[in-house]
């Protein structure tokens, strides 16, 4: 079939339409907001088309995916399996990167394991293990003649006198043994600096290297690794003069006595407590109490609330600091910024000098006196934070809390043994690190041994396709360790895409939201370029899209209208760009063509002279700018695709606007603001929105009147009538919340499935 047939299509506002889509192209739906393009696309197409392909598996599998509803339509012929990629950011958890979204990060933490290097944690020398064969082998292919003594490290860098160890050689037949390295007849004796650390090694053979001595060595050799838990040194004198070597049957450091785990694909992951950072858990960074949001304004004392977490009315935290500042010599009306530097550091982190602290009731019927130290402001508020299961307080306590870099791991997530794993001389989280298209060229120029190789040859080709589909789609800007949920809409659907075009499927129906938006025309032409691989490998595309340059490369083009919502529905033209350019009734065609456009404004209108300023942001890519934007006019932050634009915007001017001006108000919580000196001109503005494309609502009975208030006045409206007022019903009861005034037909807590209700 070589046809997308659609006969009565009725889903939302579409208006009976019939339309005849052509299989394996590029097509686009057009149309202004509200015409019906999403209705045709997701809501009729892609639903049938998921719907059908849900209908064919196994009644088994069927379960776990949930009943679809069929679109409201007469027919629809030639759909293959759907998939859709909607402009959504869906990815909310901290632990999921742009590496684990791809599965990028998969293929990486198979190939550390498979091809990895491990080194000491400590003191970075390089580990590996060995069968007795490859270790006998080494030492047989030592030049003939070469003196050879095996030793059985038995003890490293330890305290004491370790006589029982001593001993136990002697029973065991040894007659040398090596002490913090010189060598000792056991017939000797031995005494030990028990407050000293030694270091001791049993002599277990002396030979010398000749072709007729392999089994003698390998019989030592086994006896050496079983003595010393898999471990021994050779220490070997030829020619080129005296060395010792360290062999192992495990991954261990013959300096430091730290021993690696196996490599495993686990090791490598920071979502699994085998390999994740034991002090974050894999998440990079704590949260932790920051002293800059306990005390914002050093300015003012404490009476004037200068520690917004401690009401100075309340008695207890009164007398509490009445007691502090008696035993520092302060006023509680001095401005915190004139307190001496080891006053304050007391008041926020605490101390353990005694003092004196008397509590009175306010009704001055009792009272309470104690001599302790003092706990701190900080250390109280985390004790409250780990205390408490409201979570009302929790986010309230998380308001004066920043994200810090963790202590131990230092931001990058995994545990010491598994950083020190490398592959070409990087390890994992230098190579997240990297930049999309930074990494595909470090995997491109990567060298390895021939038996490495082979081993990674499948795996380096599925990371190097992933990368480049990313690159091929404008991302390569991107860090693999990014976090998902700071992705913006448009790059979160860029990465799916990315995803799917490594997926190599054909013969699938694409449903694409406007891919192109929020990318800068530079990019454009990837991107078209992708979706026309997508195309020519046996895949149609249906696109909803505004962009000139998207719909002039189009296959086919949909126009919905005329209006929006009622007035729209139908379609006004359906056919190639060129066609659509002489259609009078496409509004689209007409602005294509030129012939309407939207006028310039010939003048600008004039700014107040004020303007807001951050000065030396640097979050993210930032480099320490500043930026100043003009107040009372209308601003556009552009740039290309990773530029800085949003960390600009939602990572620092609008946190640090809503935390100026709200930190007075009960009950707010702070936000995380960016890295930045200060920012300037706060106080001509009283109100900061910041408008994003998360969803405004979050259960079936929401609505836009609902949300933006006008079901209020509704309700008040019919709650006024004299038939209402004589049921005495009032505006609480004319809605669709409570279960008194719901239809009962259409109100379950059962059904995980939404249809129109057949009362209404």
């Amino acid at each position: 079939m070589k046809s997308i047939i659609i006969k009565g299509a009725r889903e939302h506002n579409l208006k009976n339409i019939d339309l005849k889509l052509p299989r394996d192209k590029l097509i686009v739906v057009s149309g202004i907001s509200g015409s019906g393009k999403s209705s045709l696309a997701f809501d009729t197409i892609f639903a049938e088309g998921q719907r059908r392909y849900v209908e064919s598996l196994s009644a088994y599998a069927r379960q776990f995916l949930g009943r679809l509803d069929k679109p409201d339509l007469d027919y629809i012929e030639g759909l293959s399996p759907a998939i859709s990629i909607e402009q959504k950011t869906t990815h909310r958890n901290p632990r999921s990167t742009v590496g684990t979204v791809t599965e990028i990060y998969d293929y990486l933490r198979l190939l550390f394991a498979r091809t990895g290097t491990a080194h000491c944690p400590r003191c970075g020398r390089e580990i590996y293990e060995q069968s007795v064969d490859q270790i006998v082998d080494a030492l047989i292919s030592l030049p003939e003649e070469s003196r050879i003594i095996l030793l059985a490290p038995v003890v490293r860098g330890r305290k004491g006198e370790h006589q029982k160890i001593i001993e136990d050689a002697r029973r065991a037949g040894f007659v040398r043994v090596r002490v913090n390295g010189k060598i000792h007849s056991l017939d000797e004796e031995i005494n030990l600096d028990k407050r000293k650390k030694h270091t001791i090694e049993i002599v277990v053979d002396r030979l010398i290297s000749k072709p007729e001595a392999g089994k003698r060595l390998a019989e030592s050799v086994e006896t050496t690794l079983e003595v010393a838990s898999g471990k021994l040194i050779a220490l070997i004198a030829n020619g080129g003069g005296e060395r010792e070597e360290f062999f192992s049957q495990s991954s261990a450091c013959p300096k430091c006595s730290i021993s690696i785990p196996e490599l495993q694909p686990r090791l490598f992951s920071f979502n699994n407590p085998f390999g994740a950072c034991p002090t974050c858990s894999g998440l990079g960074v704590s949260l932790e109490f920051d002293p800059a949001l306990v005390i914002p304004d050093k300015s003012l004392s404490f009476e004037q609330g200068g520690i917004v977490t401690n009401n100075p009315k309340a008695n207890w935290y009164r007398s509490q600091f009445r007691s502090l500042a008696l035993h520092y010599g302060f006023d509680l009306k001095t401005p915190l910024e004139q307190l001496p530097e080891k006053v304050l550091h007391a008041i926020l982190y605490g101390t353990r000098e005694k003092i004196e602290f008397r509590y009175i009731n306010r009704d001055q019927t009792g009272k309470w006196e104690y001599t302790s130290g003092f706990n701190g402001i900080l250390n109280d508020l985390k004790r409250r934070y780990l205390e408490t299961s409201s979570s009302y307080i929790k986010d309230y306590l998380e308001g004066f809390m920043s994200r810090e870099e963790c202590r131990e791991c230092k931001g990058r997530r995994l545990r010491a043994e598994s950083l020190a794993v490398t592959v070409g001389g990087k390890n994992i989280h230098e190579i997240t690190s990297l930049s999309v298209s930074a990494a595909w060229k470090y995997f491109e120029d990567l060298k390895l041994t021939p038996t490495q190789t082979v081993i990674a040859r499948q795996i380096l080709k599925e990371i190097k396709a992933r990368l480049s589909f990313m690159v091929s789609v404008g991302l390569e800007y991107l860090t693999l360790e990014r976090r998902a949920s700071t992705l913006s809409g448009g790059e979160a659907q860029r990465i799916r895409l990315a995803t799917q075009i490594g997926s190599s499927l054909v013969g699938v129906l694409y449903i694409l939201d406007e891919p192109t938006i929020g990318l800068h025309q530079r990019d454009n032409k990837r991107l078209l370029e992708t979706l026309e691989h997508l195309r020519d490998i046996g895949n149609t595309l249906i696109i909803v899209e505004h962009d000139e340059q998207t719909l002039q490369e189009a296959d086919y083009i949909v126009d919905l209208g005329p209006g929006a919502g009622v007035h729209g529905g139908e379609v006004v033209f359906a056919g190639t760009y060129k066609q659509i350019l002489k259609s009078s009734a496409s509004l689209t065609g007409r602005f294509l063509s030129g012939r309407e456009k939207i006028e310039m404004r010939p003048v600008r209108r004039a700014v107040n002279g004020e303007k807001i300023t951050i000065r030396g942001a640097a979050e993210h890519n930032l480099k320490e700018i500043d930026v100043s934007f003009p107040l009372g006019a209308f601003s556009v932050i552009t740039g290309v695709s990773g530029s800085g634009k949003s960390t600009l915007l939602t990572d620092l001017l609008y946190p640090i606007l809503s935390n100026t001006l709200n930190h007075k108000r009960k009950g707010y919580i702070r936000r995380s603001e960016g890295r930045h000196r200060k920012i300037e001109g706060a106080e001509y503005i009283d109100k900061v929105i910041n408008i994003d494309q998360s969803p405004i609502g979050r259960t079936p009975r929401s609505n836009p009147a609902t949300y933006v208030g006008l079901f209020s006045p509704i309700r008040e409206l019919f709650a006024a009538l004299s038939e209402s007022k004589a049921r005495g019903y009032k505006a609480g009861r004319c809605g669709s919340r409570r279960n008194i005034q719901r239809q009962s037909a259409c109100y379950t807590s059962r059904h995980n499935r939404f249809k129109g209700c057949p009362e209404q």
